[in-house]
Formats: structure tokens, sequence, C-alpha cells
């Protein structure tokens, strides 16, 4: 009698309290959660994982594809354009409390270089070769993110980029694997923390795999021809890199890669990623991409293009609908398998997870002043901003402005400009909250010079009504600041151009400033390397800025000024001519030295090397020593180099290491980046820098199966202007 009332007794606390489903308790392993909640899914809730809609008006005019306003409260995940935490947490509620299996959707968005504090463009980032300063931000960046509502962002780019008449050059980090790798990576720990389930953690996507850098011509969303060894050594290090470090998800590309679309692409993205690199998060097309097969001219329909994209490995498709329309169909015709749907919402719910947002669905709610813009953030800004502003020329030492020079005339559709600073991809950010080059010149040299303002002329067109008032304010200054630049319009995605010089109105403005005589400071704002064969001529310093963001113009100022040591260094090439593309520094030797094969018609040399930057100190490097001159496979090798700041002024400068292999069983570029290190040195002191050259890391190429060779001989390492003989044993 005792053990039915006991019996009877636990039926009842069951009933009045029952046990939640295994996938709803945080404390059983991920994994055994996931299996229990796909158990009970049903196929139409499982294939509504797979797919992604919008949410919120979309600022994106290259994205118009048709796309649902109607939310299904089971969809996997939103593109959320509204940037409204409390409204995220109303459409969050209708899937986790009015869902039959409550699900949470999944919030992403183009978070690229910074949410409502906007920092610098990525390529202008990796100009300051400071990687802990840029996961700084990109946790910075993070934390106004996940306050805003969203729990994934579609970046780091990665894409080695070497046209930049490509206008998504300014996403990316220039044109090294290394670089790539190293600042995606750095990006990737500022996002994602040491846990995705941290509360300020977001979900970080690798993109654009693979090879989309390469669209031929600089041209959007085209064919790239990739041999496989190229894709080897180029594109696939900075991804592998990636993935490595823990990145959740992948984004497919636009790009067809040498007869198969990335977004069907079963090599890349199953053979290679899943397979041999083991990644578990998933992969989520880029917009519209899945029906753009039929327009590569792959696939029918959508229903194959939906087809192909799903078995090549990509498992959520962005906006298309394609999934949702047709998957019941294609099961049922047997052309898909339910096992391979199961496999694909099984990495779709990981991430979910990992994020913690089966237990925290919602996002906290702070006042506004709180969220963005916070004085240590703005800081963090400023300092990125500072360090990755590049001097290209000083000549006679014009900069820093002598404090002898009482008028300043500060002119250029640049100079008073908010919008244009802020760059492509701009998250949530607004114009208002961006500081101009005049303001910070304002600021900077008040009570000590005056500044003399004239814009002069637009970014474009043909009215030349206002050169008159910019050479009155020229003639009356004693030195001229003349800012130019790209509207930001003019490079990001769709943003390709056949030339990379400005219009010709900007040039014809300095041409005219020439003319009174009075030295020229050129400050260029863009996202892609400029041609400057013409302005070059007539500016006397050349200070690149880039798009540096809302806390630009102090930076700008206090270099300007002196009061800030120039430090960043050239992560792209600048060419002479557009005609000289493609140039880069990690070119192959030529089959004939000398000037054979060079232009007959323009020089061959780009204007600014990859690696080129300038300083108001001078660097005096010691003879580079070596551990050993000769090593075996298994050992290391160690390289220093003692640098002095042999001027007056403290400076931080970036020391990078290069290796070249000259005789190889393939041929090799002439040199390549392994490894830098920036670090700040004052004047009259000298800092010691030290590579550790691993062989299998260092010396081994990869083959066109992605297997590394490591070869014997001799090979050489590069610092400064320095080439240092080293053997590699057998």
């Amino acid at each position: 009698m005792v053990k039915f009332l006991t019996l009877l007794a636990f039926c009842c606390f069951q009933l009045a309290y029952p046990q939640q489903p295994l996938y709803k308790q945080a404390e059983i392993p991920i994994e055994k959660r996931i299996k229990d909640l796909l158990k009970r899914m049903t196929v139409e809730e499982k294939i509504l994982q797979l797919n992604q809609y919008k949410l919120g008006a979309n600022t994106n005019i290259n994205n118009i594809g048709a796309a649902s306003n109607e939310i299904p409260a089971g969809i996997g995940s939103l593109i959320y354009f509204g940037g409204d935490p409390e409204f995220r947490n109303q459409i969050q509620k209708k899937a986790v409390e009015e869902s039959r299996l409550g699900i949470p959707i999944l919030f992403g968005y183009d978070i690229i270089h910074g949410c409502r504090t906007l920092y610098p463009i990525p390529l202008a980032q990796a100009c300051s070769w400071n990687l802990d300063l840029v996961k700084t931000n990109s946790s910075m960046s993070a934390k106004e993110t996940v306050l805003s509502g969203v729990d994934w962002v579609f970046s780091p780019m990665i894409d080695v980029s070497r046209d930049p008449r490509w206008g998504r050059v300014a996403e990316g980090y220039g044109e090294d694997p290394y670089v790539n790798a190293v600042f995606g990576v750095a990006t990737i720990q500022g996002y994602q923390g040491t846990s995705l389930s941290d509360p300020y953690s977001v979900a970080a996507c690798l993109k654009h795999y693979v090879g989309y850098g390469m669209s031929e011509g600089g041209r959007d969303y085209r064919y790239s021809n990739i041999s496989k060894q190229s894709l080897w050594e180029t594109y696939l290090p900075s991804f592998e890199a990636g993935i490595n470090a823990g990145a959740a998800t992948v984004m497919s590309s636009f790009n067809d890669i040498s007869g198969i679309p990335a977004t069907s692409n079963y090599y890349t993205l199953t053979e290679i990623l899943k397979k041999r690199w083991k990644h578990d998060g998933f992969v989520v097309s880029d917009w519209n991409a899945i029906e753009q097969l039929i327009n590569q001219g792959v696939a029918q329909d959508k229903k194959e293009a939906g087809m192909k994209a799903f078995l090549a490995g990509v498992e959520m498709d962005m906006i298309d609908n394609i999934y949702l329309e047709h998957f019941k169909e294609l099961l049922a015709e047997k052309k898909i398998s339910i096992q391979s749907i199961d496999e694909a919402v099984t990495r779709i719910l990981r991430v979910k997870f990992r994020l913690g947002l089966f237990e925290n669905p919602y996002t906290t709610i702070i006042e506004k002043e709180k969220r963005y813009l916070q004085p240590e953030s703005i800081k963090n800004a400023a300092k990125l901003a500072e360090e990755s502003i590049v001097l290209l020329k000083n000549e006679n030492n014009i900069l820093p402005i002598s404090p002898l020079l009482k008028k300043i005339a500060l002119v250029g559709p640049m100079a008073k400009d908010k919008q244009n600073l802020m760059g492509s991809w701009s998250g949530y950010a607004k114009s208002a909250d961006v500081e101009t080059i005049f303001s910070g010149m304002e600021k900077e040299f008040s009570n000590k010079a005056q500044l003399n303002y004239a814009k002069g002329c637009d970014f474009d067109g043909d009215d030349e009504s206002g050169f008159e008032e910019a050479i009155k304010v020229a003639n009356q200054s004693d030195i001229i600041v003349v800012c130019l630049g790209e509207r930001r319009v003019w490079s990001g995605e769709n943003a390709s151009r056949s030339t990379l010089s400005l219009p010709i109105i900007q040039e014809k403005l300095v041409e005219e400033l020439k003319k009174t005589g009075k030295p020229i400071v050129l400050i260029l704002s863009n996202g892609r390397p400029i041609e400057l064969e013409r302005l070059e001529k007539f500016s006397d310093a050349i200070l690149e800025i880039w798009q540096p963001g809302v806390a630009g113009g102090t930076p700008v100022a206090g270099i300007v000024s002196g009061r800030i040591n120039p430090s960043a260094k050239l992560a792209i090439t600048f060419p002479l001519v557009t005609g000289q593309i493609p140039t880069y520094y990690n070119m192959r030797p030529s089959a004939r030295e000398a000037k054979l094969g060079a232009y007959q018609d323009k020089p061959t040399e780009p204007l600014y090397w990859f690696g080129h930057g300038l300083s108001y100190t001078t660097y005096k490097y010691s003879e580079a020593t070596l551990s050993s001159p000769r090593i075996k496979p298994s050992e290391k090798l160690t390289v220093q180099v003692k640098v002095t700041n042999t001027g007056d002024v403290s400076g931080k400068e970036s020391v990078l290491w290069y290796i070249s292999d000259p005789v190889s069983s393939i041929s090799r570029p002439l040199k390549e980046l392994k490894f830098f290190e920036k670090k700040e040195i004052p004047a009259g002191n000298e800092v010691v820098y030290t590579f550790e050259i691993d062989p299998n890391r260092d010396l081994a190429y990869y083959d066109e199966e992605g297997h590394k060779i490591l070869e014997p001989g001799i090979f050489y390492v590069h610092v400064d202007d320095q080439k240092i003989k080293f053997e590699l044993l057998k």
C-alpha cells in the first residue's frame, strides 16, 4: 500500500510539474540536446530552420530580391535591418512562445567595421598592423551588436584581393594571404570572445568562401579563374585559419570558381570545409545566391538550383525561399534525403545552442545612451584610425605643419563631409555621429593657427565655380591642406570601377591650387588604392586616411599637427596607373630579368608597394642574426634584428618578415610575408624584434591537392632591405 501511495504521489507530481524536454535542459550536453530536439521535429519544421528571411527596412540597394514580410514562427534566421532590440524581442517571442517547439530565431546582420560606433574599414585596419587593437574594437562592436538585437555578424571578409578595381577590396585586409588570416582571426576572437555563450559574444561568419576577390576584371559577381594551386596557396589559407580559430559559420560566395560556382561547389564546401577541416557550424548562402545559379548556367530552375546548393553543402538559404518552396518535393523525389536535412539542421541548431539562445533568447534592454558610442568605444575607434593612417609622401618634411605657419587653407569636398568618411557597410551608424576633418582640425589648431575653408568642388561633375574661392583662401594662407576622395558608395559591394583615378574635377582642383606656389598636403579618404600619377606630382605630402569611421577627424588633425606620429604601412599596393593591375608584392619571378617584359609606355614599378609607410622619425635596422645557418625540418630557426629610433620623437615601428625560396619543384613567389610585429620605440632607444621560423609552417608550400610540401635547400629571410641566407637540410 505504501509503495502504491508513493507511486501515486510521484505520478501526481509529474502531472503537476512535467519534466522539461531534454533539449531545454541547459545542463545536458549540446549534442544530446540537438538529437532530442531533432527527433521531435516534423519535416516542415526542419525545412523552416534552413531558411533566412529579412526583418525591417533593407538599406542595401544591392539586395532587392523578393523576400516575404510574413515571418513564420519556426523560421531559422532573420537578417535584422531594424536595430531595435524591443521589436526583435517581440519577433523572438513569437518563435519561442507561439511555435510548437519554441526554437529561437538566429538574428544576423552585416556588421563589418563596427555597429553604431563605426571604426575604420577593414582595409585600413590591416594597415595598422595592430592585431590587439583590431580584436579590441571587434569586441566593442560585438557588445553594441548584441544590444541591438543581433546574434550573428556577416564578417570578417577575408578574401585576398589583388585587383583594387573590385569595390569589395574595402571590406577585406588587402593582398596578402597571411595578413587576411591573422586579422581575420583577431576579428573572430573579438566577436566570439572566450565562448559564444558569453553575454556580449556574437557568432562570426567567414566570407566570401572562396576566391571572390579574384572576380575577372574586378567586376563583382563574376567568374574567377583559379587553379587548384592558387586556391590552396592564396585563397584558402585565410579561411583555414578562421576555421581553426573557431569561426561559427561560413558564407559561400557569388563567384564561379573555374566553372563551378562557389554556391554549388562540393569540393570547397564539403570536401575541404567539412571533411578536411572538420567545420561543424553551418554555411549560409550570400543574398539570393542560390537562385543566381540559374544565371550562372548550372541550374535550369529554382528547384534544381536549391538541390545543387544543398547537396554541395549550403545549409541555409539566404532570402531566396527556394529551400522552403521545393524541399518537400525534392524529398518525395528522393533527390535529397531526410538524413542530409537532419545533418543541416543539426549544424544550425548547434550554433544556436552554443550561442545560448535556448536559455537566453531575448536581448537585454538598456537605455539607448548606454548602448552605443561610449567614451571608451570612441577612444578605441580613434586609436585604430590613428594607427591606420598611412603617410605616403612627405617631401622636405612638410609634415607635421610647422608652428611658424599660422594660416592653413583647408580645401576640398571631404573637409566637412560626414557621410563619406563612414565608408560602405556602416552597420547602424549615423552620419550625425561622425567627426569631420574640419572639426578635428579646428580643435587641433585652436589658438595656434587660422583655418581658412573653401569646398572648392564636389566629388564629381564639372562645376568649377568653387575654384575661385579655393584659390582665394589658398593665397591668404601659408599652406594648403586639400581633402579629396571617394564617395562611400564608390567602394563596397557592386562598386567596381574601370579606373582607380579620382574624378577629373578633383584632380583639376589640386592642379589649380598648385599654381599658387603654396605647399600642398593631400588628404585622401577612400575605400581602395587611388591612382596618384598626376596628383602625386602636385602634392608635397600625401596622407591616406581611408574611411576612418565616426572618430577620424581628431586622429587626422593630430598627425597633421605632429601630436601623433604616423605608424601605418600599406596592406595593399598602390599602382602608379590602373593599367598596371595586377601588381602585388608576392608575384612570381619573370622568365627574363632586367627591363625585359616591362611596360614600354609607363614604369612597371607601382607608386607605393605593399608595406610602404613613412614616419616623423627615423629607424635604423641592425644586421639581422640567425640562431644557425642551417636547420633540420624538425628544428626551428630564430632570426633577430635590433631597431633603433634615431630620430627625435617616439614612434611605433612594424617589422615585416618575409621568406623566399629561390629554387623549388614549382616556382615560388619572390617573397612571402610570414610574420610581423609592431612595437613602440622611444626616441634614442632600440628594441629587438624576433621571428621564429617553423619549417613546416613557414618554408613548406601547398601542392594542388592541398598537401604541404617541404623541400630541403637554400632559403632567404627578408627584413627591411636585408636578405639573409640559410639552409634547410634533409
